[in-house]
């Protein structure tokens, strides 16, 4: 069949990208029919600026249009016909599409479409090599993203952890350094463009990087201090020094205005040479009860503080001419609203709400009457746990901040692991996006592992599609994405994760709640029988030429997985300590040794470091 794709001349990169696309996927797709097709793509901007992705779709089987609100919108309506016309896009991972063959007279389509909320992103966490992020940057506006965060000035420490092997003793360090990161950041960023994608960088780092400290990971260093820095560094229990070795985690004594003067021309000079940089992460320390103690600091609150620094940024971007948006951070102490510091012009800045220390058993609630925010006590707060503790600093804070604003949420960084199934967080996932317009909040960030895909990506499906379509239902997103990548036995596999997901706890995982506990320790002997049960389901999908899907084959290993992973948890509940922790070890000997056959599935790496630091192993 002959396939004419039409851009307009000038047309931008992302819509020249959206042409190629489309025209790939519908040869495939037409290839067994003749005849012509012509399709015009177009970027009609909206006449307000700042309106979430916008396309519509006209289709017949002989002509077409795909017309967006920018190239970016283009790509995302292309992906978005393809999807109704068959494909399904299911995890960041080469050969895991269905693109189905069709007849010509099936292209009938007409329909628009605004995206429910602005942001719709992910932040690159954990391990990943540079195979990893270009797959998953290929993958987000298939299934309806349009952001991806990179943190630090560079995501060295991401590829430092998969290059370098950490946590896995059966493998060797390959060779890496700064140069590749810089390197593999550049083309990160390069391919972001091609599609248009929104830009997000920096984040963590910025205080140690006022005391003269590289901070571009967690890591702790061996310097001590130098000292004409000190006085710049917070100081806790009368010592001025980098906290616990870690710059990235060190606060500032914003009390001197040297540290201000430092913090505010780092970000500045900053937003100056990067200007593809959509939205520029402004955050303090990544520690909390570690502020500064002295005199004048005590005289104010940390967030009073943060709105006066993120003011002087402001005033410098200003005097330059740049109209950078600044992404200002409530996290820990930051949680608490300032008392007197308003920001001088919101119009810059967004609010990322960050509630990092909430429960993954349930889905945010709105309209319902929240608790008090309880004082502030300087380097003694605990963070909240519940739903309402969180929303309630959310709501201090917008009783402030008219502005734009999203959140910043980690169902996908270190709860998932919580979850055997993967479907009950898929679920309070889309719970709490179907409530983001009643809590204000104008879109989400996934703060994750880019290899969440233990035993599929259906959270991650789940996220992009109902930030995109916010009435889409999680069921019918279930069949759609199990039907795809299970075949006809898809209910087979669905009914085995429903249950593992109904006897797992995300909270358990994270370190909530006793860790001995009778309940956890049964539900966890039931995980072990389901798996053992599945054997007979698996073999059907098994032939002697490999696996029907390779999604059938995940599901192999994630047997094998769940029933190491579900006795060492249940013996940890039980008080067994010692053969916990000799479980736990027969675990990470199987993810370890299996790790090459499906590295973009799990992060060996991640899912060893939260269930030490956490779960208690």
């Amino acid at each position: 069949m002959n396939i004419k794709i039409i851009c307009p001349p000038g047309a931008d990169g992302p819509a020249a990208f959206a042409a190629r696309e489309l025209s790939a996927y519908l040869g495939r797709m037409l290839a067994g029919e003749e005849g012509a097709l012509t399709i015009g793509l177009e970027v009609r901007p909206d006449e307000r600026p700042g309106l979430p992705d916008w396309f519509s779709v006209e289709l017949d089987k002989e002509k077409g249009s795909i017309i967006g609100n920018s190239g970016r919108a283009v790509l995302l309506g292309v992906y978005d016909c393809l999807r109704r016309l068959g494909c399904r896009f299911l995890a960041p991972v080469k050969g895991c599409e269905v693109v189905p063959a069709i007849a010509r007279r099936e292209l009938a389509l007409s329909y628009e479409h605004r995206a429910s909320f602005f942001h719709r992103g992910v932040c690159i966490e954990g391990a990943d090599s540079r195979e990893n992020v270009l797959d998953f940057i290929d993958w987000l506006p298939k299934v309806g993203y349009n952001s991806f965060f990179l943190q630090f000035k560079s995501p060295y420490i991401f590829y430092a952890r998969w290059y370098e092997h950490r946590g896995n003793p059966s493998r060797g360090p390959e060779p890496f350094g700064q140069a590749d990161a810089l390197a593999w950041m550049a083309e990160a960023e390069g391919e972001l463009k091609r599609r248009g994608l929104l830009l997000h960088k920096v984040g963590h780092g910025w205080t140690g990087e006022a005391l003269g400290c590289e901070a571009q990971s967690w890591d702790a260093v061996s310097a001590e201090l130098a000292e004409d820095k000190r006085p710049l560094a917070a100081q806790v229990d009368g010592v001025r020094e980098l906290w616990r070795g870690v710059p990235a985690n060190t606060n500032l004594c914003f009390h001197n205005g040297e540290a201000v003067d430092a913090f505010a021309a780092l970000v500045a000079d900053y937003a100056r040479k990067e200007p593809g940089v959509d939205y520029l992460h402004v955050w303090l320390a990544d520690d909390y009860n570690n502020v500064c103690e002295c005199e004048g600091c005590r005289r104010t609150t940390p967030s009073d503080q943060y709105v006066e620094l993120l003011d002087e940024i402001d005033r410098r971007l200003s005097e330059e001419g740049l109209d950078t948006k600044i992404v200002f951070l409530l996290y820990q102490e930051l949680l608490w609203p300032p008392i007197r510091a308003r920001l001088a012009h919101p119009e810059r800045f967004v609010l990322m709400f960050a509630p990092i220390s909430r429960t993954f058993e349930r889905s945010y609630q709105a309209g319902e009457a929240l608790p008090p925010i309880p004082p502030y006590a300087r380097n003694r707060i605990a963070l909240p746990t519940s739903l309402d503790e969180n929303l309630a600093f959310l709501q201090g804070w917008q009783g402030q901040f008219g502005g734009d604003s999203f959140v910043y949420d980690y169902p996908l960084g270190r709860a998932h692991y919580g979850d055997l199934g993967y479907v009950k967080l898929a679920r309070v996932i889309g719970g709490d996006v179907k409530r983001l317009r009643q809590l204000g909040l104008n879109g989400y960030m996934s703060c994750q592992e880019l290899r969440a895909g233990l035993p599929n990506f259906f959270p991650n499906y789940v996220l992009g599609r109902i930030l995109m379509d916010e009435s889409a239902d999680v069921n019918q997103l279930l069949e759609e994405y199990f039907s795809a990548a299970y075949g006809e036995d898809w209910p087979v596999a669905a009914d085995h994760l429903f249950r593992l997901s109904s006897l797992s706890s995300t909270d358990y995982v994270n370190g909530k709640g006793a860790r001995r506990d009778g309940d956890m320790a049964g539900r966890m002997e039931a995980v072990r029988e389901l798996c053992m049960d599945f054997v007979p389901a698996l073999d059907a999908h098994r032939t002697a030429q490999g696996w029907q899907t390779p999604f059938w084959e995940v599901l192999d290993f994630h047997r094998e997985y769940a029933l190491k992973l579900s006795k060492a948890l249940g013996r940890l509940a039980r008080g067994d300590r010692e053969r916990a922790g000799e479980s736990w070890r027969d675990f990470r000997d199987l993810i370890c040794e299996k790790e090459a056959a499906f590295q973009p599935w799990l992060d060996v790496y991640r899912v060893l470091e939260v269930t030490k630091t956490y779960t208690g192993f």
